[in-house]
């Protein structure tokens, strides 16, 4: 089969044939017909080791590609749901399987977390790259049965490329706890999260959206997605959270969501954590990466959470894969570029410079 590979750090990747993968007993081989890319690949590849030491990237020579769909081509003899031709999703999130909070479903909490074809937060993570070393962007790919998600009929496979980032918002909303008659705070609302997260939150019933960003035509692009629930204000033009406060009678919103990116100044997400309601949540699933300065009497006063979300269950998956399937979710925003594997890197440098923001949805389809 063919693979796009990283030989090294920060030059092009080659695309090499290989042997096409056999699935273990609990694997499944899936034929990959689309792969996602997201914002932060270009990133990964050429900084990462400078930037977080501390999670460190799969050996030399790698096959990357974070969010595969595709059609399950064989399962192992152990795989007892998911069977040949089943269109699926491949979430990324490897773990060891059977340590206390594996057992209990919570493989994010296992300190050998791994994105598949992306990174991982553990110094030992090489034992799981060893053992699923095939990210997406290949033609065929191993993956561990607890990681399928079933896709419907009406959702593409280029579609599904983004579920990684889609489950990720969910995710962070399920910590939230939004549900019907509420009014979310998503700081950084054009980004691939926090259009996600507005989507996703209006689906389960939040009343109002109120959304920050710095690009005016983006947020004018997430205002029309639900002109008489959204509300939007620009970065730099006020104070985020008085601006929540003075949309909600001064009570705040039930919940902050903030989807921030890596270069953000710390000073936006605190300013952002002050529009939030006494009782309420603070859910941080973007990339503010200096430390941030909390006032911790604040949130014992106010009895505010601050919690942190970096991925999502497969369940979750599931979950948001069958609200595409019900039309309770419409991923028809996504403005789709394809690729073939020939030309990944292309795909790499043009998502890291794109100007559609979260709307953009660039695939490599092997």
């Amino acid at each position: 089969m063919l693979a796009a590979r990283l030989h090294a750090l920060g030059e092009p990747m080659s695309v090499d044939t290989i042997d096409v993968p056999t699935p273990r007993p609990t694997d499944v081989l899936v034929r990959v017909k689309a792969c996602g890319i997201v914002p932060n690949m270009a990133n990964v590849i050429n900084n990462w080791p400078t930037w977080y030491p501390h999670q460190p990237l799969p050996k030399l020579p790698a096959i990357f590609g974070l969010d595969p769909a595709g059609v399950v081509e064989a399962v192992g003899e152990a795989v007892l749901n998911t069977k040949p031709g089943d269109r699926v999703y491949v979430s990324p999130l490897r773990s060891c399987g059977s340590c206390q909070v594996c057992r209990g479903g919570e493989l994010s909490r296992c300190r050998y977390f791994t994105l598949n074809g992306y990174f991982s937060t553990s110094r030992d993570g090489q034992r799981i790259f060893d053992l699923y070393p095939y990210g997406g962007f290949c033609e065929f790919m191993t993956a561990p049965q607890y990681s399928i998600v079933n896709i419907p009929d009406t959702m593409t496979f280029e579609q599904a490329g983004k579920l990684g980032y889609i489950g990720t918002s969910y995710g962070a909303l399920k910590h939230a706890a939004a549900g019907p008659g509420q009014v979310a705070l998503i700081d950084g609302v054009t980004g691939t999260l926090g259009v996600a997260s507005t989507l996703l939150a209006l689906a389960s019933g939040v009343s109002k959206v109120l959304g920050t960003g710095r690009n005016e035509e983006l947020l004018k692009r997430v205002k029309e997605l639900a002109p008489d629930r959204i509300e939007v204000m620009r970065l730099g033009e006020g104070s985020t959270g008085e601006w929540a406060k003075s949309r909600t009678g001064g009570e705040g919103a039930d919940f902050v969501i903030s989807a921030l990116g890596a270069k953000a100044p710390v000073e936006t997400m605190l300013d952002s954590m002050q529009g939030v309601r006494r009782g309420g949540k603070v859910v941080n699933v973007g990339g503010v990466a200096d430390r941030l300065p909390v006032d911790v009497k604040w949130l014992m006063d106010e009895q505010v959470q601050l919690i942190g979300s970096n991925w999502f269950t497969t369940a979750q998956g599931q979950e948001v894969a069958d609200m595409v399937a019900t039309g309770a979710l419409d991923l028809s925003y996504l403005i789709t570029k394809p690729f073939p594997l020939a030309k990944v890197n292309e795909a790499i440098s043009g998502r890291a410079s794109d100007h559609d923001g979260g709307f953009g949805n660039y695939v490599v389809i092997p």
